[in-house]
């Protein structure tokens, strides 16, 4: 699906790709999140042969009244307290979404699927 926004001189579509990408950067620039994960088999695959996708780890749900939830699958550093990176990486993907695109995040959920210990992910 794609996000639409109407002005006075035409109609601004965004795709749900492009809005997982800059929500994908957005929650990389924080502090204790090491890893995006894969949620789907293109982005294992990717992922496999190593490629570079800022969208993986991250799913964007259109909605009918024009906004977007946004679903965050990630590993944590150990040590760091995780509440703490789950509302500044929410926080900072809503705004980074809002302000780049002018489309309303509805919410941003944060998924923690594993945690990294040195170079060992558990």
């Amino acid at each position: 699906m794609t996000a639409t926004i109407k002005t006075d001189i035409g109609v601004i579509t965004l795709d749900e790709d492009l809005i997982a990408s800059i929500a994908g950067y957005a929650a990389c620039e924080n502090y204790g999140i090491v890893a995006m994960n894969s949620k789907t088999a293109g982005d294992a695959l990717l992922q496999m042969i190593g490629g570079e996708n800022v969208r993986r780890g991250v799913k964007v749900t259109t909605l009918d009244d024009n906004r977007v939830d946004i679903d965050l699958y990630v590993t944590l550093l150990y040590g760091i307290p995780f509440p703490a990176v789950a509302e500044n990486a929410m926080s900072n993907v809503r705004y980074r979404v809002e302000e780049l695109t002018g489309i309303s995040v509805r919410k941003v959920n944060f998924y923690i699927e594993g945690i990294q210990i040195g170079d060992t992910e558990l």
